[in-house]
């Protein structure tokens, strides 16, 4: 019996699945199984799969496409490990990643879920030098809902046990638990993460270091400002019926924080005028990310403004060598 099982969503990643894999196969703690959900994928992916098939560490399980959430909840069915990780299959974990996550819940057991920061990286791999440096300590509900420490889907490492107390059965559903909810296309992760604060006693704690290079997909779901915010209300609208008094004093300030998120995304992207549209909504909403962050905020606040009548070419030469910290 493996102590970790690790689970590779993977749907049409033909590109880059194989660096992901020999990245986890290579990890200094190997006391693991790797579980591969193939999700329908109709490129080349199963054919790049089946370099791994001799290697009992890996098991590869097809279904049909369920979606990022669905690939996750048939991987927790699947594993036996007493810790659970995630990478998504264009994201690449560093050597040491699983070891640091093993020990710090193993001296911790009221930690239900460790994660660290993340390195991003473009299409291609290169290093973007944009680091996602997560608050790591004292978290709490209201931290998850404005901030979401975790910060992507390939940074977390979870006891089973959490899983295991969170589980529910839609009446749809004829095969196995569901953990993470699959009517979300998108926002999936922030919805379990919140459900699991507000449902659970299991603590939230980060560890040091950038362990997990987390691709920026240009092309993919993350590239959708509208969609990001469409599901993140969904998220709201869902939880909100389990802790209205915890929505009611928080919502407007969360509200705010993510708004400004979606503008740092559409700077990212180019996107002036989408950038204008969020951090004036951002602004209406709440002052708090003002206050509380004012550095990060009136940064975003004047790259909005030079991308929006400057253009791209003035922001990047505004930009420092090692850009922002997302």
């Amino acid at each position: 019996m493996p102590v970790a099982s690790i689970i590779v969503p993977a749907f049409n990643v033909a590109k880059t699945i194989a660096e992901t894999l020999d990245a986890l196969l290579a990890q200094t703690f190997q006391d693991f199984e790797i579980i591969v959900v193939d999700d329908g994928s109709t490129d080349r992916t199963v054919d790049v799969l089946e370099n791994y098939s001799d290697d009992p560490r890996v098991r590869i399980v097809s279904q049909r496409n369920r979606g990022l959430a669905g690939a996750r909840n048939t991987g927790i069915h699947e594993a036996v490990g007493t810790y659970i990780g995630f990478c998504d299959a264009d994201d690449v974990w560093e050597p040491a990643k699983l070891q640091v996550h093993v020990n710090h819940l193993g001296r911790n057991p009221d930690i239900g879920i460790s994660y660290s920061g993340s390195s991003l990286v473009d299409d291609e791999g290169t290093d973007l030098c944009i680091a996602q440096r997560p608050r790591l300590h004292g978290i709490t509900a209201a931290h998850i809902l404005k901030r979401n420490p975790i910060g992507n889907g390939s940074a977390a490492v979870i006891r089973r046990e959490v899983f295991d107390e969170i589980a529910y059965r839609p009446r749809s559903e004829r095969e196995r638990c569901w953990f993470f909810d699959e009517t979300f296309r998108q926002s999936e992760d922030i919805e379990c993460w919140l459900r699991i604060a507000l449902t659970t006693g299991w603590e939230f704690e980060g560890v040091s270091g950038l362990l997990t290079r987390y691709r920026v997909n240009s092309s993919g779901l993350s590239a959708s400002t509208d969609r990001q915010l469409e599901s993140w209300e969904r998220v709201v609208a869902k939880l909100a019926a389990i802790q209205p008094a915890f929505f009611a004093r928080h919502l407007k300030a969360a509200r705010a924080y993510q708004l400004r998120y979606l503008a740092r995304r559409a700077i990212s992207d180019g996107q002036g005028e989408r950038a204008v549209e969020l951090s004036k909504a951002s602004l209406s909403g709440s002052l708090r990310p003002l206050f509380e962050e004012p550095s990060k905020t009136l940064t975003t606040l004047g790259a909005t403004m030079v991308l929006r009548y400057a253009g791209p070419a003035a922001l990047g030469a505004m930009m420092p060598k090692k850009g922002p910290k997302s």
